[in-house]
């Protein structure tokens, strides 16, 4: 694994007249430019200090993304060595920082170090849903998010969704198979990347589903439990792919309802979004350990298919070490790949019976796949040149659905990025978009433009492309 060098803070580097005048505004871009001129730190490194993706980072520090929420300002401040005073926030130890923390070098992200800020509990759980539902607040009283929330659908999907979320509409109830239906009809919509067709059909889905549930009893009420579980699953993908906080209301609902079904597929799908949630929270171990212990908790039921339960498993194990990957547990990470494709190899031939790909509700479980998340893993542990090989081990023709071929082309754009290779990186930026129009314009692939933009050299069309997408405005 490469090893991070460490930033040396100098003494006077938040009492200098610009620092204090962009903390004081919460100019967060400010903020971070600073302290990477006078660290000469990374964007990847800082992310690892906060414990936010690179992508986040990059939006954040060219304005595209506006920090709001006092925890990720406190996990800013702490990460970056700053007085929670000077941004406005309370600071139980003073405004002062101790001398022996001036002019030291701040020691680079172990695992041991995330750990002390990833307990995973269900009382911290509540914590952050109070703030998920600070966001339904703003939402209603017409502050904050709601200017996001008014966006046409195809400059945020999620929008109609987040709003549904605290305003809820009214439905009837609906048989288990007109559910069912209604359940496929949206997850196709994910499958083949139409977004904004998913966000106008979520509010109506949830609706419904939630109606149906409360109209039932018995084992019917378990399975349109099940139901709900995966219609907000879907709303879950959504707003993880369009970076709203919405998703830890979302995953909560998720899994409060995938318990009560009693349906471990349900529940597999539930702990997977919900950790993927966490882990943008920059809470990766704590995800990571929810999600390995899913995976060993998977059995095969009386009469059931060993096939179904594998792919769960496979699934999961992807999620985990991606998860583990993102908070820099390399040796983790790659066990977990292992066991994934070992796991993935072991699928047997019954699933020939199911015209369905093997896998959970939103990803599918196959080599192939697991050779995807190497790659992504491979590239967020900072060692893009080992994921090369594996790229020719996927065909994206094989691959389950459009949203997986975007997947990919996503993470092979990131790995060509990160080795320099501006011209691979826009060639799949162009194949994103003539797959999956609405993938290009997602927060995460519009940053990735961005930066390719401003990178020294010139590619014909580039500019072009990041007006189109609008990774930059016109």
């Amino acid at each position: 694994m490469r090893s991070q060098p460490q930033l040396v803070l100098p003494a006077d580097l938040w009492d200098r007249e610009k620092a204090r005048g962009a903390l004081a505004a919460r100019d967060l871009a400010a903020v971070i430019r600073h302290f990477r001129q006078y660290t000469g730190a990374s964007q990847t490194a800082v992310g690892s200090l906060v414990g936010l993706a690179q992508s986040d980072i990059s939006a954040i520090e060219r304005g595209v993304r506006q920090v709001q929420s006092v925890t990720v300002l406190t996990r800013i401040a702490e990460g970056l060595d700053i007085p929670l005073s000077l941004l406005g926030l309370a600071d139980t130890a003073g405004s002062g920082d101790p001398p022996a923390r001036r002019n030291s070098p701040v020691p680079p992200l172990t695992a041991a170090r995330v750990a002390g800020a990833e307990l995973e509990d269900d009382v911290r759980r509540r914590e952050v849903m109070a703030g998920a539902l600070g966001l339904g607040a703003s939402l209603i009283a017409g502050t904050g998010s709601d200017a996001a929330a008014a966006e046409p659908a195809a400059q945020n999907p999620a929008a109609s969704m987040e709003r549904a979320l605290f305003e809820p509409i009214t439905a009837r109830p609906t048989t288990l198979s007109d559910l069912a239906g209604g359940l496929t009809s949206a997850r196709a919509m994910f499958s083949g990347a139409r977004y904004a067709d998913l966000g106008r059909a979520l509010p109506s889905l949830i609706a419904t589903a939630e109606a149906t549930r409360e109209a039932t009893t018995g084992r019917t009420r378990e399975r349109a439990q099940a139901g709900v579980a995966r219609a907000y699953v879907l709303a879950t993908e959504l707003a993880v792919k369009q970076h709203s906080e919405a998703a830890w209301a979302t995953a909560d609902r998720a899994l409060l309802a995938a318990r009560a079904s009693g349906d471990p597929k349900a529940l597999s799908d539930a702990a997977r979004v919900l950790a993927i949630t966490m882990r943008r929270a920059g809470r990766s171990r704590a995800a990571v350990d929810f999600l390995t212990r899913t995976a060993t908790s998977l059995v095969v039921e009386k009469d059931g298919r060993q096939g179904d339960t594998l792919a769960a498993r496979t699934c999961l194990l992807m999620t985990a070490a991606y998860t583990a990957a993102s908070g820099g547990r390399r040796s983790t990470a790659l066990d977990l790949l292992q066991e994934a494709e070992e796991t993935a190899d072991r699928i047997t031939a019954d699933r020939s019976r199911s015209a369905e790909p093997a896998g959970l509700f939103t990803i599918s479980a196959s080599p192939a796949e697991v050779s995807m998340y190497r790659i992504s893993s491979l590239t967020v542990l900072g060692t893009p040149d080992d994921a090369v090989a594996y790229v020719r081990r996927v065909e994206p023709a094989r691959l389950a659905n459009t949203e997986r071929v975007a997947r990919y082309l996503t993470d092979t754009a990131r790995m060509w990025h990160q080795l320099g290779d501006g011209r691979r990186t826009f060639n799949a930026l162009r194949a994103i978009e003539h797959t999956a129009p609405e993938e290009v314009r997602r927060p995460a692939v519009r940053t990735l433009t961005a930066d390719l933009l401003y990178r020294p050299g010139s590619l014909a069309g580039l500019q072009e492309f990041a007006v189109r997408t609008g990774a930059v405005a016109a």
